[in-house]
Order: structure tokens, then sequence, then C-alpha cells
């Protein structure tokens, strides 16, 4: 792997500054096969993941948005998960760390490298036109984008019960059909409705799914260092300990997170459409403005590029070429047919710096405090409390 300075991937994971994905620690694809085991239905071809004890029932929630980090400095908000935190070790989110993409290793068990999530918004090689992951739009089907059998697929077929408990317009989404395609899905919209309706299913055993976002949302529009963050996850905080006190006894809970949060300095940011330097033999940028992944025109010198955007970008962010980032494992192992997917420059940002794209990106998304995407620890550190 060459790059123009000493901040690699790996210096840079040594000295601590950023966390790379799965490296001495697991990553959030290792739970529900961790999960998978402790319901006695271990899968073939899965390594060690958390420690999860032996139970005919369990719930896993994931909370979008809480991670490691900002629920440790938060915890007076939440003194039920306070408890569950101590003693506990976090996971590595994905690279990028957001949501489509970790849900896809979440739900399927493979790295972004394997699955094609690779961030909010990816390029379809097909088109050559950008694709949102999350709304699933300007993208091929599901399961065509992302043909990998999950979790879920594989305990349905090995012969346990899997509900998934989350809002009316996720059943049968693209994303849905994607990562967590298999479970039986039941449509619950506030909180204390989704916590009643996974008490309800592990009335009998089996696996259920909790998803909640409303953290993530108060992070995305106010920081998560802000008051309506705290009393997002105060209100989280209450639901999980009722959940726990509600489902019946012997049940396991297992709480994770799909990416943490950093808030955005102004300061150090740029747009691509208005800086001639970045703009320069980029066809087009994917991803988001924590993990871009950049597009070239058919001509231009990935190397070349790769050293213009680290030149005006300095300290602010590591960029890598394909062939880097790949050699790095950001990705983990990648599918030939991934492998257009990911940029021909990959940038991923440090400190709490951003590169945004006004050209595709909407004015509401350009005014977002609360961000995320990279490796730095805030971003890639996420919890697994395991309540039994």
């Amino acid at each position: 792997m060459t790059t123009t300075s000493a901040a690699t991937p790996a210096a840079l994971a040594q000295s601590g500054e950023l966390v790379l994905p799965g490296r001495d620690r697991h990553c959030v694809g290792s739970v529900l096969p961790a999960v998978a085991g402790a319901l006695g239905v271990p899968l073939d071809g899965e390594t060690a993941g958390p420690a999860i004890p032996a139970a005919s029932r369990v719930c896993v929630v994931l909370v979008d948005g809480l991670g490691w980090t900002n629920l440790s400095e938060r915890a007076g908000h939440a003194p039920f998960l306070r408890r569950a935190l101590a003693g506990s070790e976090p996971l590595t989110s994905t690279f990028p760390s957001t949501t489509a993409t970790a849900m896809g290793t979440f739900g399927v068990g493979l790295p972004p490298g394997s699955t094609g999530m690779l961030g909010y918004t990816v390029r379809d090689p097909g088109t050559a036109t950008l694709g949102n992951l999350v709304s699933w739009t300007g993208l091929p089907p599901a399961e065509q984008w992302q043909p990998e059998p999950t979790i879920f697929q594989r305990l349905v077929a090995a012969g346990s019960a899997v509900t998934s408990v989350g809002p009316a317009r996720f059943a049968g989404s693209g994303l849905t059909q994607a990562a967590l395609r298999g479970a039986a899905y039941v449509a619950a919209e506030s909180l204390p409705a989704r916590v009643d309706a996974a008490v309800a299913t592990l009335r009998q055993p089996g696996l259920a799914y909790l998803y909640w976002g409303d953290v993530d949302k108060a992070g995305h529009h106010h920081g998560w260092g802000s008051w309506q963050w705290g009393d997002a996850l105060a209100e989280l905080d209450f639901e999980l300990g009722r959940l726990a006190r509600s489902l019946p006894r012997g049940t396991v809970v297992v709480i994770t997170a799909d990416h943490g949060m950093v808030d955005v300095d102004l300061a150090a940011r740029w747009d691509v459409a208005h800086d001639a330097t970045l703009g320069r033999d980029v066809a087009l940028v994917a991803g988001e403005p924590r993990a871009l992944h950049l597009h070239l025109d058919d001509q231009a010198d990935p190397v070349a590029v790769r050293d213009r955007w680290a030149q005006v970008l300095e300290h602010n962010a590591l960029v890598l070429t394909r062939d880097d980032a790949i050699a790095a494992g950001l990705l983990g192992t990648v599918a030939e047919r991934v492998r257009p997917v990911i940029g021909d420059v990959v940038v991923a940002m440090r400190g709490r710096a951003t590169v945004v794209d006004s050209r595709t990106q909407t004015p509401a998304s350009l005014e977002l405090v609360g961000v995320h995407g990279s490796l730095t620890p805030s971003e890639m550190l996420i919890p697994c409390l395991v309540v039994a």
C-alpha cells in the first residue's frame, strides 16, 4: 500500500486517533451470529462474537446513533444503560460508520465489501448515477444489490421464530429487504408500542429484534451534546428498563447500535461544488460528508487525485486510493461485484471535519449538526450490553 504521508490507517489506529473495523474488537456483524449460538442455532462459518448466555428467548435492540463514547459521556441521563455499561466492552461499527452500511453487516454477518452496502449514497455501476441505500431510490432491487442470505433467513430456515419490530414504513423497504429480510414484521410506531410488541412476541421462544431511531435523529438535528439528545436518551433508557422488567424470566436482552456521532466543525468544511482543486477529475461524489467515495473521470489518475486531496485537506482527512482502502482492510473481503461501487479514491475524515457536495446533497442535509461515517472512536465504537 502506498500513501503520501505517515498518516496510514495502521498508524492512526496505533495512535488511537482512528479505530479500524473489527481490529482487536468484535464488529457489529458478530452480534446476530452470537445470538444465534445463544438460541442453540450455531451458524456455519461464523467466528467468535460477544458472550451471550444460552436462552430460549432473546430480544435484540438496535439503537440508531448510540455510540459507546456518546453514551459513556451522557450516561447520567440513562441509569438503566449506565448499570449495563459497567464492565462491558465496545464493539466496532463498519466503515463507513453509517446506518445502511452497519445494518448490512449487522443483518448479514459479512463486511461491507461483501454486502455492497457502502454508504448513505453509492454509485450504481449499472447506471453510473447515485443511489440512496436508506430510501432505496435509484438502485436495483434489494436482493439483487445485496444477494447474500441474512442471519434472520438462516435462523428461520433452522426453525427459529424471528420477529422484527419497527415502523410501518420500514416493512418491506429496500434497506429492510437487503439487510434484515426473513423475519416476520410487526409494525409499531412509538417506542412504548415497540416495547409492548416485543414483549408480546417473546411470550413464545425465539428472537425479537427492535429498532429505535430517535436518538440518531436528535443528534443529527441538535448535536449529541444537546439537551434534546439527552432527553431522547432518557426516554430510551426508561423504556429499555421497562422492556427488561416485562419480558418473561430467562429472556436475554442485547442492546447495541449501528454507529456513534461527532458534531461538525463548520470551520473545517469543504464543498466540492465550490472548490476547483477538490472538484478536478471528480465525476461523482458518493457516500457522506464524513466518508466519501470519489468516482473519477475516465482518464483521471487516482494517485494524483488522492495526493491532491491529501494536500488540500492535510490533517483533516485520511485519503486513500481504492487499492489502498482494500489493502488496509477497511471494507473487509471485497467481492468482484462490489469493487466498482467503491470510489476510485476513498476519504475518511478526521477530527470533526467534513466535505460536502452541494450539487447532490439536500440543503437540509448540509445543515446537520451531528454526523458520522468515519473512523474516529466517537463514530466507530458502539455498545453491546447484555442484560440477562
